[in-house]
């Protein structure tokens, strides 16, 4: 049989797989699918301070996993979790494709908003079904059991 995670255990499962969601899509994104979009916009560095993006999915991450379980009240985990990443998510994603556009000089504002915007829907996606995952409870189906 398996055990339900203990809750540090829980917050930490989500803290990695937000880093992990986060990477993987930010990262095809910037350096893979719209590399020419962000090569455009003037302000962005070339050598990019990794250390400072890893640490805002840490905190993130980490906000995240205390914040979920007191959201995660039915026995709908990946529901629970993909509403509450998509909640989060358009917290977050409506400074970054809005506000950050109206601040600096973007070639494009629609390529800006489409690409920031297409990103985060998948990076938040992903994270929602990774949660859900995490906060289900195994032995009983997908029953949850708060912790």
């Amino acid at each position: 049989m398996t055990t339900i995670p203990s809750r540090p255990l829980r917050v930490l499962l989500t803290v990695l797989a937000y880093v992990a969601a986060t990477f993987a899509v930010q990262a095809a994104s910037h350096f893979v699918l719209n590399a020419d979009h962000y090569r455009s916009i003037s302000i962005m560095r070339t050598e990019p301070l990794f250390v400072l993006g890893f640490s805002s999915m840490l905190i993130q991450g980490l906000l995240f996993g205390l914040l979920f379980p007191v959201f995660n009240a039915d026995v709908k985990p990946i529901r629970n979790g993909l509403v509450f990443s998509w909640a989060m998510g358009l917290f977050l994603a409506s400074y970054i494709a809005l506000a950050e556009a109206g601040k600096y000089v973007v070639p494009s504002l629609a390529s800006w908003i489409g690409v920031e915007a297409g990103a985060a829907a998948a990076q938040f996606t992903l994270f929602g079904v990774l949660l859900g995952l995490i906060h289900r409870d195994r032995r009983l189906g997908s029953v949850v059991m708060r912790t």
